[in-house]
């Protein structure tokens, strides 16, 4: 149980890091983060900064919280509402027929939809499993370096599919159109036959 909940706090970890700095490392991300909030249309226009600023600390107060043990459980429970809120902020932007780009992760610019509803609904189930983990779990003496270094690449893994989950799903949509990492997308060439 110790390396579930391991494995968890580090996808978690990775997950909160990317976002906050996706979403504040340039100036021009931050503004685009920004303005998908006001675009939402969940509050008033004057407090899209805020929110903003107050969203970027949340996700790297959380992200510090998983990294320390001795806070890992507060860590995992701020994940699971941080996700929720998250996850029902899409919903009502959805609802009031309200067509954002994500800007989750900085700047992909797919339209927020219900596939970001599931991915923070699937974070939130790891949260909650590796909440449960945590508890149950006793910390071992020294942790087993090949249970740890599972973790760590599980993890890593897991990250990589979830911040790239535009690209995957707009490759999946469209098989024949090559996905450029952050910029324009073409048509894929065909081999001649």
């Amino acid at each position: 149980m110790y390396y579930l909940g391991l494995t968890a706090r580090l996808l978690l970890v990775l997950v909160f890091v990317v976002t906050a700095l996706g979403k504040s490392w340039r100036r021009t991300s931050f503004d685009a983060f920004v303005s998908s909030l006001t675009a939402l249309r969940l509050f008033p226009r004057r407090l899209s900064t805020p929110v903003a600023v107050a969203t970027i600390a949340a996700e790297a107060v959380t992200a510090v919280l998983l990294a320390v043990p001795a806070t890992a459980s507060a860590g995992l429970a701020l994940s699971i509402v941080l996700l929720a809120v998250f996850a029902a902020g899409i919903l009502a932007a959805r609802r009031g027929g309200r067509q954002v780009p994500c800007r989750c992760f900085g700047g992909t610019g797919a339209p927020l939809g219900v596939p970001h509803v599931i991915r923070n609904v699937l974070l939130a189930v790891v949260a909650a499993t590796g909440l449960a983990a945590t508890a149950l779990a006793s910390v071992p003496a020294a942790p087993h370096p090949g249970g740890v270094m599972i973790g760590a690449v599980t993890a890593a893994v897991a990250t990589l599919l979830v911040v790239r989950m535009d690209d995957l799903l707009a490759l999946a949509a469209h098989p024949t159109t090559a996905v450029s990492f952050g910029g324009p997308t073409r048509p894929a060439v065909r081999p001649h036959r």
